[in-house]
């Protein structure tokens, strides 16, 4: 969607994307104080205040140390001694960041974790500044390492605790809106640093596809993640009732998977599995596992994680210990 070009037209089109996403939460959110994640940036920034415009006396605000900056740390206080000066519930989270999947990956477990432990009642939902331009972004990331379908669906706008009201909105957008409203923000330097992919991926990557596709690849990439979303609720659903007739006592009965389309019955084997302990599961270990049920002829365990497998025995599936280290 093309967002407003007026500064006050900008205001008004966060204020009114705050107010639907906390309108359209369920009820016991609906209800419990709000947590905004601010970093200080533009998108954080406009969604901060217009929680405070449409929420009044429900904000809290979580700032997260990241400590990967010089100053990071004096920076954070500032941001939360300004808040509380003005009588919002504010406070900083600083985090270790470290662990498996790069320096992106694990800032982003230690900052969601820190949020999640910071919500100041069970039910509070969790406001993030995710804006259109970062979906596109996800959704480019998902193709480019052919993570499926899952992935190019984006980011949901609610995910409890997570809530995203800016997804329909540029990042254009709450620049405006801040600057409409004399709200100062800053620009993290680590988003113009190009080792990050998600830098270049903004910089280099959607700039060149706007230019040869003549324009509007971002607002295009968030719609494809919105139809597929809504496409993998379907399959969800479907895989749901399949799983409800296939699984008895630890067991799940391969003829009946066997009635259900191969994208159903993998989404039922993997939520199956996942019930199962069995974690870190790959489109291989899917499809392999998938094959003892479409593909059946009479072939060995599938090796899992975990020192796991999937095995076949009288038409029905069922995990098991390996006997050997698996993949």
């Amino acid at each position: 969607m093309a967002g407003p070009t007026d500064p006050e037209a900008a205001v008004a089109a966060v204020r009114r994307a705050v107010r639907r996403a906390l309108d359209g939460l369920p009820a016991a959110a609906r209800a419990a104080p709000v947590l905004v994640a601010w970093s200080g940036g533009a998108d954080s920034t406009a969604l901060l205040a217009a929680a405070r415009a449409v929420a009044p006396g429900r904000v809290h605000v979580a700032v997260v140390d990241h400590g990967l900056q010089d100053g990071s740390a004096e920076r954070s206080a500032r941001l939360v001694a300004d808040l509380a000066a003005q009588g919002v519930p504010a406070a900083v989270h600083t985090v270790v960041v470290d662990g498996p999947g790069g320096l992106e990956a694990a800032a982003r477990r230690a900052r969601y974790d820190a949020l999640r432990a910071a919500r100041p009642h069970p039910d509070s939902p969790v406001l993030l500044g995710h804006t259109l331009d970062d979906q596109a972004e996800t959704v480019l990331l998902g193709l480019g390492r052919g993570s499926g379908a899952r992935s190019l669906a984006g980011m949901p706008p609610w995910d409890p605790p997570w809530l995203r009201p800016l997804l329909g909105l540029r990042r254009a957008d709450t620049e405006t809106a801040c600057r409409a409203r004399g709200l100062p923000f800053w620009d993290d330097p680590h988003n113009a640093d190009p080792r990050f992919t998600r830098v270049r991926l903004r910089h280099e990557v959607l700039p060149l596809l706007e230019e040869v596709l003549g324009g509007g690849v971002a607002p295009a990439l968030a719609r494809t993640a919105t139809q597929l979303r809504d496409d993998g609720e379907a399959l969800d659903a479907a895989a749901h009732e399949l799983l409800a007739r296939a699984d008895t006592d630890d067991v799940v009965d391969a003829a009946v998977l066997a009635t259900a389309p191969a994208a159903v019955r993998r989404r039922a084997l993997r939520s199956w599995l996942t019930a199962h302990d069995v974690t870190g599961l790959t489109d291989l270990h899917l499809r392999a596992a998938d094959d003892l049920v479409g593909r059946w002829r009479g072939q060995g365990a599938v090796a899992l994680p975990q020192r796991l497998e999937l095995v076949r025995e009288h038409g029905r599936l069922r995990v098991r210990t390996a006997a050997w280290p698996s993949a």
